[in-house]
């Protein structure tokens, strides 16, 4: 781990070493698990990273990341072993690298859908939105286009196909290129494109591009707004039917120390976040205020936009998508929940103003001329292949080439890997140290008398985000309040209050305003005072324990005398 690379995409085997190496090398801050299997078997796992001298990680604000939901999406696995490099090595060296892991916790899945990975991965590569699993289980593989490496030179391109009636043609500007036939145009050579790939029962006119067997979104089977199949392709037969989700759920769920959640995915260079299927107004203003701050915060470090998905990153100006994991660690959690998507090949081929997703549907020629000449140089042509004859055992004479888009479009190229995920790194950490922090502002014992004694404790949030992390949460009850208890030794008795005290939750200071111009309002709602009146021996020693699930738990024994 320590000489690691991030230079290529680890392949499973390769991957389960890694993480079980950072385990072994560092077993002061690094623990490994599986949260469960995959649909072919394979384990799942989480790295656990904290400085255990400090406390367990479940008693410490934590920090959620995830990635590679998606069978293609290859470059979140290596965004994440990059951070866990940049947490294990600062650790000791970088003063808020330290900070962060001795007061909080990282859980990290760097691949929750190996098995589409290692389709993705293969020396004949396959393409697959999701889980390998069959789905809807009747789909059976139609006749049409099979999309496959029918060259065998390990890349999936593109085939160019001669038709009198295709909407191509060749540009005038840059002969590699097509460009749309015009309206009314006729008499000029054309062709149709389609992916690489076999024509199964070809009948010499028609081509079908049927939908793969392996039709599941894992990022649509999460119960936030989850839909049928027929209301939203891909959702699964119910939420959290993929033991993929499953695993996600069901530790999110029981770990309520998560304060923040993050999946990476690719691709666009965007930070985006809730809601899928709603506009802002539906959010508790300071909770969007927050996420902005959060999202400001990031675009500042990484370079990428922190936007929404309903204003801005929507497929279809009339469609929504639904069930996604970011509502869904926002809207059942109470938490900030982001997707962040690796990679935006068109800002690094000098096209900085190019709308995510409505760039593919139309954009000017010159944008073209731009990604071919980045291909060229950057990707010394490996981005895009020059056009090359090809005898099709299906379609007979046609032509292979134009763009890998695994490997130009879907993540970074090899060479570019590093400098890419090396980014992320400063957010995620600048991030958990917003996290709400639960400590002792102060502990007394005052003798009263006749062998009694005034205990007091105060304890404070020193995080940033209060200690129910977002409104919704608390409108929602989604999380207790603050918990003070107290232990009395052999032969002490309480004489008032109760032996545990809640004192509910505590603000932070994400809602002060930029200057203190008006009215300033600082008051003390960020502790608690719990107090007890006790009858023990001087000397004798009560323990005082502090806990919230969000801010962490405390410990403390206050002497008598």
């Amino acid at each position: 781990m320590a000489s690691m690379t991030f230079d290529h995409y680890p392949r499973y085997d390769e991957l389960t070493r890694i993480v079980h190496d950072a385990a072994s090398t560092w077993p002061h801050i690094v623990s490994v698990e599986s949260i469960g299997r995959s649909h072919e078997g394979r384990e799942i796992w989480l790295l656990t990273v904290t400085d255990s001298a400090t406390g367990p990680a479940s008693e410490k604000p934590a920090f959620w990341v995830d990635g590679s939901i998606h069978a293609a999406e290859l470059a979140p696995t290596v965004a994440i072993l990059h951070l866990l490099h940049r947490l294990v090595s600062g650790h000791g060296t970088d003063p808020e690298v330290t900070r962060c892991l001795q007061t909080r916790a990282f859980y990290l899945v760097p691949r929750t859908n190996p098995d589409g990975a290692e389709l993705a991965l293969g020396d004949s590569p396959r393409m697959v939105r999701s889980s390998t699993r069959v789905y809807p289980p009747d789909q059976a593989t139609a006749d049409g286009l099979i999309p496959g490496d029918v060259d065998g030179d390990g890349h999936l391109r593109q085939m160019r196909i001669p038709d009198l009636n295709g909407p191509w043609k060749v540009s005038d500007v840059e002969p590699r290129l097509l460009v749309r036939r015009d309206p009314t145009e006729v008499g000029g050579k054309y062709y149709r494109v389609l992916p690489e790939g076999r024509v199964r029962n070809y009948d010499g006119a028609t081509i079908d591009i049927p939908a793969v067997p392996e039709g599941l979104d894992l990022n649509r089977n999460f119960p936030a707004q989850w839909r049928r199949e027929h209301e939203q392709k891909g959702a699964g037969p119910y939420p959290g039917s993929e033991p993929e989700v499953a695993n996600l759920l069901r530790f999110l769920s029981t770990h309520p120390n998560i304060v923040a959640a993050v999946a990476f995915h690719t691709q666009s260079g965007v930070i985006l976040r809730p809601f899928s299927h709603q506009s802002d107004e539906a959010f508790p203003a300071e909770d969007l205020w927050t996420y902005k701050k959060l999202g400001d915060r990031g675009t500042e470090l990484t370079g990428y936009p922190s936007i929404s998905v309903f204003h801005d990153f929507r497929y279809h100006p009339k469609e929504v998508i639904t069930g996604a994991f970011d509502d869904w660690a926002y809207n059942h959690l109470g938490i900030f929940g982001w997707t962040v998507e690796i990679w935006n090949p068109q800002r690094h081929a000098g096209i900085p103003e190019m709308k995510y997703i409505e760039w593919y549907r139309e954009h000017p020629f010159e944008d073209d001329v731009k990604m071919l000449a980045w291909s060229d140089g950057a990707l010394k042509g490996e981005g895009f292949r020059d056009w090359a004859p090809f005898d099709h055992p299906d379609l007979g004479p046609i032509e292979i080439g134009g763009w890998d888009s695994l490997y130009a479009f879907g993540n970074p190229p090899p060479h570019l890997l590093e400098a890419e995920v090396a980014r992320f790194a400063p957010w995620l950490i600048w991030h958990a140290l917003c996290s709400p922090l639960l400590e002792y502002h102060s502990l007394t014992a005052v003798a009263e008398g006749d062998g009694t004694w005034r205990l007091r404790v105060v304890v404070q949030n020193t995080g940033w985000l209060p200690t129910y992390v977002t409104k919704h949460a608390l409108m929602t009850k989604s999380v207790r309040g603050v918990r003070v208890e107290v232990s009395l030794p052999e032969g002490a008795r309480l004489l008032s209050g109760k032996t545990t005290h809640d004192a509910g939750q505590l603000e932070g200071r994400a809602y002060k305003p930029s200057a203190p111009t008006r009215r300033p309002s600082d008051q003390t709602d960020d502790r608690a005072k719990v107090e007890w009146i006790v009858a023990a021996p001087a000397g004798a020693e009560v323990a005082v324990v502090a806990s919230h699930p969000r801010a962490g738990t405390i410990r403390r024994r206050i002497r008598l005398g």
